[in-house]
């Protein structure tokens, strides 16, 4: 596999580079110089195949020779080993629940394939790996466990002082070992942009080995296009042959790896982007004017990203043509208030606790079929978060009725262990190059 900078075509790094590095020079993203279809024969007899085997095929279809066959199934079915599954809610509406890993988020499936591979390619006696990750909510809790107890390898967890759940916050600050959190008095992109000015730091890239475990790094993304296979599969067993996605979207990258499984042939019929009010993608889709702006809160805190950085890779793998972007993507936004009536709402009429990002792409998914009622594919929204991990959220009325995973119970009780930082980069670096 090799790979190319969003800034500069002409780059060529090898995978393991892409990993380590996660962010060229030129602040640009990797992305494939080849993106492979898979056999016809494959698409064809999907629902043959068990989820593992899907992902392997996707893998070995991407990466090639990077990692041996052998050595890849190995990693492939320690990191992916909980299910995903499509549940149907009527005839032609489903939810791909992700929230089923240890940390109870989407974001599972890519932490810990990325924990294993560099930890594959890691040798005995190298410099540590020191790991910078930004997160507005979940993305945190799931590197901190994909990574935690990885031998030569470090993780900083960068999160916005009071707008990560309790039970987001515990998960990112409670783990000990080889983990640490710092709260940043800002917003989400102030915490990755911190995260970025570190990567080009020509003082702390001469001291540390830094890498990347936010959806910038490329070994996120590719485990991420298994499910959308996955799904599918599911759903061709249940007669589909068509089908839209409708994805959570805040920084871009999960949708980017659906876009991405597009490109290899799988059959998917539109994506639709369902945001919060930090609606830079919607808007962008209704004017053609890209415009970043700065993130506010909401109740779907992990979509609070007013600068998505995955959006050059949509628009790279659609070269820049917003016309086949547009054909392929649909986009809409709903405000705190249509989030919490849409919660209710699917909770009365499927009995179906949605946490807030969850419920927005539902939204999503009613909104297309009003405006395409005549449109018999399934349409399935992506549920990328355990409802528990956002009680405050919830009317007391549905909020007596969740059922806690037994993740949570370890995380009661623990003390919170963090380092309070304001926004400014010296601040960071300088905690960044006295830790010892």
């Amino acid at each position: 596999m090799r790979l190319y900078s969003t800034n500069n075509r002409d780059l060529r790094v090898s995978f393991q580079e892409a990993v380590f590095n996660s962010m060229p020079k030129d602040k640009g993203l990797y992305m494939p110089v080849e993106i492979p279809r898979l056999e016809q024969a494959f698409i064809d007899n999907i629902e043959q195949y068990s989820f593992q085997e899907i992902a392997y095929r996707v893998a070995s279809a991407l990466l090639g020779d990077e990692i041996p066959y052998a050595d890849l199934r190995s990693i492939i079915n320690e990191a992916i080993n909980f299910d995903a599954p499509v549940v149907k809610l009527d005839k032609q509406t489903f939810v791909l629940e992700l929230f089923h890993g240890p940390s109870l988020a989407f974001k599972d499936f890519g932490a810990r394939l990325m924990s294993r591979i560099m930890g594959y390619f890691l040798q005995d006696g190298e410099q540590l790996l020191d790991v910078l990750v930004a997160t507005s909510g979940d993305t945190g809790g799931a590197v901190a466990l994909g990574f935690l107890g990885v031998p030569n390898t470090r993780v900083t967890i960068l999160y916005p002082k009071g707008k990560v759940s309790d039970v987001q916050e515990l998960q990112l600050t409670t783990n000990g070992q080889n983990i640490r959190a710092i709260s940043i008095d800002g917003t989400f992109d102030d915490c990755q942009a911190l995260v970025k000015q570190a990567f080009a730091n020509e003082e702390l890239n001469a001291k540390f080995r830094l890498t990347s475990a936010n959806s910038i790094n490329i070994a996120r993304l590719v485990p991420q296009a298994f499910y959308y296979f996955n799904a599918y599969a599911q759903l061709k067993r249940q007669g589909f042959s068509e089908v839209i996605f409708a994805v959570p979207s805040g920084n871009f990258g999960n949708i980017g790896a659906g876009m991405l499984a597009y490109k290899m042939g799988l059959p998917v019929k539109r994506f639709i982007a369902a945001t919060n009010s930090n609606d830079t993608v919607p808007r962008f889709l209704e004017t053609g004017v890209y415009q970043t702006k700065p993130s506010v809160q909401t109740y779907a805190n992990a979509m609070d990203v007013g600068a998505p950085s995955n959006w050059v890779r949509i628009m790279d793998l659609f070269n820049g043509d917003i016309d086949k972007l547009k054909a392929m993507l649909k986009a809409y936004r709903f405000t705190d208030e249509e989030t919490l009536q849409g919660m209710e709402a699917i909770f009365k009429k499927y009995g179906y606790m949605a946490c807030p990002h969850t419920a927005i792409a539902w939204l999503a998914v009613e909104a297309y079929v009003q405006e395409n009622p005549e449109d018999e594919s399934a349409k399935v929204f992506l549920s990328t978060a355990h409802a528990c991990k956002f009680p405050e959220v919830f009317p007391e009325a549905i909020r007596e009725k969740l059922i806690l995973p037994a993740q949570l119970g370890s995380l009661q009780g623990k003390a919170k262990q963090y380092k309070a930082l304001d926004r400014d980069f010296e601040s960071f670096k300088q905690y960044l190059l006295g830790y010892n």
